[in-house]
């Protein structure tokens, strides 16, 4: 039997001046089709009270997160991307070492 080790990803988006807008509009486009990728187990989209954006995913394992990385839909959000951030997302990952409820993962 294969375990699988979750995996997270998570990280704030900090909006260009006057693109809060088109930015929260792409980010909650991508909330549903990831919801509904293989081995998604959370995708959660929170807007802070400083205006930028704090994204969080769990990944049944690095497979299944690269495997969403990989599709049509994140490449062409990453593209598009750019045009509303001020820099780069502060982004991070890592593997869950606290529990994870075994009929999910």
């Amino acid at each position: 039997m294969t375990t699988h080790t979750p995996v997270s990803l998570y990280g704030f988006l900090t909006p260009r001046p006057g693109h809060a807008d088109e930015l929260r509009e792409l980010l909650l486009g991508l909330v549903g089709p990831s919801r509904e990728h293989a081995g998604s187990l959370q995708y959660h989209l929170h807007e802070q009270e400083d205006g930028r954006f704090f994204l969080y995913e769990v990944w049944r394992s690095r497979e299944d997160l690269d495997r969403h990385n990989a599709t049509p839909l994140l490449q062409a959000f990453m593209a598009e991307l750019p045009r509303h951030t001020e820099g780069a997302p502060e982004a991070y990952s890592g593997a869950m070492r606290s529990p994870y409820p075994a009929d999910v993962a």
